[in-house]
């Protein structure tokens, strides 16, 4: 057996999604759920297999046409081109085994039962009655999850890498679309979820501005109320119209509008107090929301006090 080693520096420590030195292994293992990202340059064929992971379903998502041969519990599932968007579903404890025989850009996404379920449970408003196996190994094409491929797949070509509670979104949309696609609930899809009562989303204001400048994900900030990540994220879109990752973003830009507002602290020590990991990305998210760089809008805020 043949691997590719890929030094874990060529991605910075401070990404969510880390490059996997061996194929579907990934650098950190997480407690919930875990994003990384295979990269085979196609110099050579390139073989590897793996014997699966744990109690872990591993979802792949092909960010780029490749050519390969995929082997699924002893049986070859494909041979040939395999198209950009597709995913792949492999259930824990599975052998599996590919043979590269072009380059390759791959997200693998490792999910516990846990996460399976609330999702399951989000879906359809009860729990399931045993362990949730999504066994089916064919390829999907499906353009939802394509759509949340490519978003995740575009945030590590970005300078300033994706927050935790970025990733962690998006990576529960794409397990709750497999399971709602492995449970055909038409009932699921159609069901809108009841609005975050005002008590709620004044309780994660207040949360929110307390810890803004610390590194919060979506299960911190849905936890303040009570709710499972889920349940909190489709409600509070309902009643405020934001992503609960947009509404942190905004409270962390007024936070520093506050803080430019006086010429007391460095850009370095505003982006660093309201939970931004660099100054570069903080420039980068101001001037998204705002229009204007954080020293142009703090230069005609001193201005025009």
């Amino acid at each position: 057996m043949t691997l590719t080693l890929l030094s874990p520096a060529a991605t910075p420590r401070s990404t969510p999604i880390g490059i996997e030195a061996r194929w579907r292994t990934p650098e950190r293992p997480a407690a919930r759920m875990t994003l990384s990202r295979w990269l085979h340059h196609g110099d050579a064929p390139l073989e590897v297999n793996h014997d699966g992971s744990g109690d872990l379903h591993c979802i792949g998502l092909n960010l780029r046409c490749a050519q390969l041969a995929f082997h699924h519990a002893g049986r070859t599932l494909l041979h040939g081109r395999v198209p950009a968007g597709i995913a792949q579903v492999s259930a824990p404890g599975v052998r599996v085994g590919a043979v590269f025989e072009s380059a390759l850009d791959v997200l693998h996404l490792f999910v516990p039962h846990a996460v399976l379920a609330e999702c399951y449970e989000d879906l359809f408003q009860r729990a399931h009655p045993g362990e949730i196996e999504l066994g089916d190994p064919r390829l999907i094409r499906d353009p939802v999850l394509e759509r949340l491929g490519q978003t995740l797949g575009v945030c590590k070509t970005e300078s300033a890498p994706p927050g935790r509670m970025f990733v962690e979104s998006v990576s529960l949309a794409i397990v709750s679309r497999l399971v709602a696609r492995h449970f055909a609930a038409p009932v699921a899809r159609g069901r809108v979820p009841s609005a975050l009562p005002q008590w709620r989303i004044k309780r994660v204001a207040e949360f929110v501005d307390a810890h803004l400048g610390e590194n919060l994900s979506l299960a911190d900030i849905a936890s303040s109320t009570g709710l499972t990540r889920m349940h909190f994220a489709a409600q509070f879109r309902r009643a405020t119209g934001m992503r609960p990752h947009e509404f942190l973003l905004q409270k962390r830009i007024e936070r520093a509008q506050a803080l430019l507002r006086t010429s007391r602290y460095s850009m370095l020590d505003v982006a660093l107090g309201c939970g931004f990991r660099s100054q570069a990305h903080f420039t980068t998210v101001f001037k998204r929301l705002t229009g204007a760089t954080p020293k142009s809008w703090q230069t005609s805020a001193l201005d025009a006090a």
